[in-house]
């Protein structure tokens, strides 16, 4: 994968109506983003999101999980994993699945996962994308597929948002866990994914007051509004070099050690 103009090369995966995924649109076109989106995948045929891209003359492609899935079931020997795939070594490095889960059931899911993500990885490379961005893709990405994009351990190329001011509400409902939870200021993340659950290094965040008059549809409401500005300005940040990850350490008050990563945002050009 590479870029051989002076824009960054976007790839995007989305599962709905992929308003996110409208906003980076709207931001290249304006040139707010140094950068343009050459391909966009779902996960499913019937991703609304799938319109926007063809409106704009953006290829598309849909790998359907559900249909492989099907498949699998039905018939796993008929459904070859990669030559490149090593399900043990898949299962050993993830942190998704829990370890009360049986092996049979484990193994399985990590085998549909490949298959899914070998056809991802495929149509991917094709279009050579410098980087990733999920915007709603409501599937989780093994390390079988994380370690084919991310082939630079210090340069990430996986961006999610997430709808909650991480570390805080992980999982799939970020604003309904922040209304439920009272709290007082709601907001979105934008970070570079890992093996975890919305665990990776956070690059940029945006908040927003929640009041007493707020309902569940008025939080997701101000919080999709400041998705659409951080997500465009945090991809900038990637397209201009500025970001850089490295590992913080600190030492815990009971002696023990703590480190992971972080991301810098480096000076622009003054």
């Amino acid at each position: 994968m590479g870029n051989t103009t002076g824009k960054i090369r976007i790839a995007a995966l989305i599962s709905g109506g992929g308003s996110n995924l409208q906003a980076i649109i709207d931001a290249c076109d304006r040139g707010t983003i140094n950068a343009e989106v050459v391909v966009a995948g779902a996960d499913r045929p019937s991703a609304k999101g799938l319109e926007r891209c063809h409106r704009h003359g953006i290829p598309t492609f849909v790998v359907d999980y559900r249909s492989i899935v099907r498949c699998f079931e039905q018939d796993p020997a008929g459904m070859p994993l990669p030559p490149d795939a090593d399900v043990q070594a898949v299962l050993a490095r993830q942190t998704l699945l829990s370890d009360g889960m049986p092996m049979e059931k484990r193994l399985a899911f990590i085998a549909t996962r490949i298959l899914a993500e070998a056809r991802l990885l495929a149509q991917l490379r094709s279009h050579a994308p410098d980087l990733l961005v999920l915007a709603g893709f409501m599937r989780t990405l093994t390390p079988y597929f994380i370690d084919r994009i991310n082939t630079d351990a210090a340069r990430p190329r996986i961006m999610n948002i997430h709808p909650a001011l991480l570390p805080a509400f992980p999982g799939t409902d970020g604003y309904a866990d922040t209304f439920r939870h009272g709290c007082k200021v709601g907001g979105c993340t934008v970070h570079f994914i890992d093996y975890g659950e919305d665990s990776g290094p956070i690059i940029g965040q945006r908040a927003f007051a929640i009041t007493p008059e707020d309902t569940l549809d008025t939080v997701r409401e101000k919080g999709l509004a400041q998705e659409w500005l951080l997500y465009p300005e945090c991809i900038q940040l990637y397209a201009e070099n500025r970001l850089r990850k490295r590992q913080m350490s600190h030492r815990l008050p009971d002696g023990r050690q703590s480190t992971r990563s972080v991301v810098d945002i480096l000076p622009g050009p003054s």
